[in-house]
Formats: C-alpha cells, sequence, structure tokens
C-alpha cells in the first residue's frame, strides 16, 4: 500500500489575490484543507518541500499528514494549480479525510515480463492504453501500483482490466465493461497476416472506443 506523507504548513487568516501574492513573496504557496463536514482552512506550504512531492509523480494518489501549527490533519491533495506562463505552483487544494474516509484515485500499471512476450520477441510492440486505472479504495489502503504479466502474450492480444488482481477492498471505478489497459501490437510497417492481423486490427479498434468513452465519463467519482 502507498506510504503517508508528512508535510508542514501553516494556517494564514486571509484569502484573496492580495494576500495569495504576498504569501508567494514569501517562498510559499496558498492552499486550502476542505471536507469531512468541516469549513475549509487556509494554509500554506513552503515552496520547495511541496514541488519535491508534486515532482514525485504520484503526488495526487498520495495520502498526506498535514502538520498545521502543530495539529495533524490527514488529507489527499486533489489539485495543484500552476503559473500558465512561469509553470510553477501558485495553489494546492487538499481534501480533509475523516476515519474509514473511500475515495477514488489513480493508481500506475506496470508491465513485467516483457522478454517472455511471444508478440514483442517478434518485433511487436506494446501499446498502452492506460497507464493509470481509476479505482475506489478506503483512504489508507491505496495501492502503489498493479503488475500486469506479459508473458505469453502474441501480437493481436489485449491486456483488460479483468487481468489486473485486486486487493480487498479495492473496485475499480468502471463497472459496465471489461476495459483495455494495452495491446501488443504489430511492428511499424510490418504485417501480421491472417488471423493476426485480423486480431490486431479488432484489439486497436476496442481500445480505442474504450478509451474514448472514459474520456467522456471523465473525472473523479
Amino acid at each position: 500500500m502507498s506510504q503517508t506523507v508528512n508535510i508542514t504548513a501553516a494556517s494564514r487568516d486571509r484569502a484573496g489575490k492580495g494576500a495569495a501574492r504576498a504569501i508567494r513573496r514569501e517562498g510559499r504557496v496558498p492552499g486550502v484543507i476542505y471536507g469531512d463536514k468541516k469549513e475549509p482552512q487556509l494554509v500554506s506550504l513552503e515552496y520547495r518541500e511541496l514541488m519535491k512531492q508534486v515532482q514525485s509523480g504520484r503526488f495526487l494518489s498520495t495520502l498526506v499528514d498535514i502538520d498545521v501549527d502543530g495539529t495533524k490533519v490527514r488529507a489527499i491533495p486533489r489539485d495543484v494549480q500552476f503559473d500558465p506562463v512561469r509553470d510553477f505552483i501558485i495553489h494546492v487544494d487538499f481534501l480533509r479525510l475523516g476515519k474509514g474516509a473511500k475515495i477514488s484515485v489513480q493508481v500506475p500499471v506496470h508491465f513485467v515480463n516483457e522478454d517472455a512476450s511471444k508478440g514483442l520477441k517478434r518485433g511487436g510492440v506494446l501499446n498502452v492504453v492506460r497507464h493509470e486505472v481509476e479505482v475506489n479504495c478506503p483512504a489508507d489502503e491505496i495501492p502503489e501500483g498493479f503488475e500486469l504479466d506479459l508473458v505469453g502474450l502474441d501480437i493481436g492480444d489485449s491486456i483488460h482490466a479483468s487481468s489486473v488482481k485486486l486487493p480487498e477492498h479495492v473496485t475499480f471505478t468502471i463497472t459496465d465493461r471489461d476495459f483495455t489497459i494495452a495491446t501488443i501490437a504489430a511492428p511499424s510497417g510490418g504485417a501480421s497476416g491472417g488471423d493476426e492481423g485480423e486480431a490486431e486490427a479488432e484489439a486497436a479498434e476496442e481500445a480505442e472506443g474504450e478509451e474514448a468513452a472514459g474520456e467522456e465519463e471523465g473525472g473523479e467519482s
């Protein structure tokens, strides 16, 4: 399961653009902690400490304990806003988590045993449709990632959600179909021929259709 990260913050009294600019001049980032049927709490965080966590690549699916002036608040980051011109962090939102809270998060998928895939050995290409999959889970049981085994997969084969071994209490947010995560595609300019070519074409069409459907469903639950 994902580890909890400790972050230090300070409470702030004033909202608004002027107050936010003043905080940024001090090398800090304005933020807010909301949720759990409590009043939103205005905070500021040290820029370098926050950027270090953001650059980890999994910030939005990481459980955090925020020390606000000596009081710890358990939360999960929900949004990081960047300046569109200078590309630095200008605001961060956290969702406060109560006891037993369930959340939806994106969990990365990792592919193993590529050297044991028949299709990749023949020059095929691993076409990843989803680098992450969205799941519902208890806030303190966020999976680190999912491993998908490529042993024996040939050109035209697909890897679906049913191939993922979900831990107890973890479910996919998409439940109406066995969505595609990746396919083994023929090499560019190559021909797989016969039934294999047809299977590859069908897999590609299926993957494209499901990816489009996923975009329409969008966002978090």
